[in-house]
């Protein structure tokens, strides 16, 4: 049997931009990428902690050490600049795997997004 478990989370970083005219996705500094161990193009789920939406996107790299969290497309609706989010992906594996497995969680600070 197969199960979902989260893979990697990125624990309330701050929304620095909100681009409604770009074709979609989430841009993330690359920094933060590589520290919860998600890649270009990987399917995540986005919390707003501010107003308790919740939506699903695909990863786009942002300049590195920029603190750069944007929504873009249609996901720029349902957040603002400022708000605190929680991004989170996942994994499908074995039930017995995934009771072993250890997700990587990453706690930025919120006011710059920094990993320091």
């Amino acid at each position: 049997m197969q199960i979902e478990v989260v893979k990697s989370k990125i624990h309330r970083v701050s929304v620095t931009g909100a681009d409604l005219n770009y074709i979609g996705s989430i841009t993330i500094d690359q920094d933060l990428m590589e520290a919860a161990n998600i890649i270009e193009g990987e399917k995540v789920h986005i919390v707003n902690v501010n107003n308790g939406e919740r939506l699903t996107t695909y990863v786009i790299p942002g300049a590195r050490n920029s603190g750069e969290i944007t929504l873009n497309g249609p996901a720029a609706r349902k957040v603002a600049k400022g708000d605190i989010i929680i991004i989170i992906s996942y994994a499908s594996m074995d039930f017995e795997k995934a009771k072993l497995f250890k997700p990587t969680l990453i706690f930025p600070n919120e006011t710059n997004n920094s990993l320091k």
